[in-house]
């Protein structure tokens, strides 16, 4: 079962050209070449991407934010839509964010979370630091598990407070449900963000083998 909390039109946003980017134009990534020795001693080349947008204070660029509101008919967990033009796709992802100067993992998921989605909620836990994709790029992230308490006033009128240049629907789905509804999702053309697919599998594989 599916919970629409807020909408915003998806529009016929698309990716209009595709061109090299230049290094002089790169504010948030740039590409790099490795040179490294294997476990042989042969020496070899790595192309890879790294943000530059890592404070030099922080250990991690960014933070997943799983937002659990429990209710009667079990817990439910935050999701939202919004177009990446990377993909050229609407993506299924959870809230998330670049962490700002000074900031404590914790701390910029409260934040991103009231942002994106308008909810108040409170910090339970947070994981190690995880890589997306460390064949590719050095970007990591910890994903921080918060508590969204639906009796607290600020969480009964949603006000996010997004920037001039993101459109986000936010919407929950059951936890028990959360593996079907990215198969589904996925049939109607959505991309499915994988932390959003690991955590519905691990979902699955609890409830296979009993845990």
């Amino acid at each position: 079962m599916i919970a629409k909390i807020s909408t915003v039109p998806e529009g016929t946003a698309k990716v209009i050209s595709t061109e090299p980017l230049l290094e002089t134009e790169a504010v948030w990534t740039k590409l790099v070449k490795k040179t490294y020795q294997d476990p042989n001693g042969i020496t070899r080349t790595w192309e890879s991407a790294e943000r530059r947008t890592r404070w030099k204070d922080s250990d991690i660029d960014a933070v997943g934010i799983v937002a659990i509101i429990e209710n009667e008919t079990g817990p439910e967990v935050v999701l939202q839509k919004q177009y990446r033009p990377p993909l050229d796709k609407i993506v299924i992802e959870l809230p998330a964010g670049l962490i700002d100067q000074g900031e404590t993992a914790e701390q910029a998921a409260i934040r991103e979370l009231k942002e994106e989605t308008g909810y108040v909620a409170e910090v339970l836990e947070t994981s190690p630091v995880m890589f997306n994709d460390p064949g590719f790029c050095n970007t990591n992230l910890k994903m921080v598990h918060v508590s969204v308490d639906m009796s607290l006033p600020q969480n009964q009128n949603l006000e996010p407070e997004l920037e001039e240049n993101e459109f986000i629907e936010v919407f929950t789905v059951r936890l028990v449900d959360l593996w079907k509804e990215c198969i589904r999702l996925e049939k109607e053309g959505y991309a499915i963000d994988a932390r959003i697919a690991n955590l519905a599998e691990g979902i699955e594989i609890a409830k296979k083998f009993k845990l």
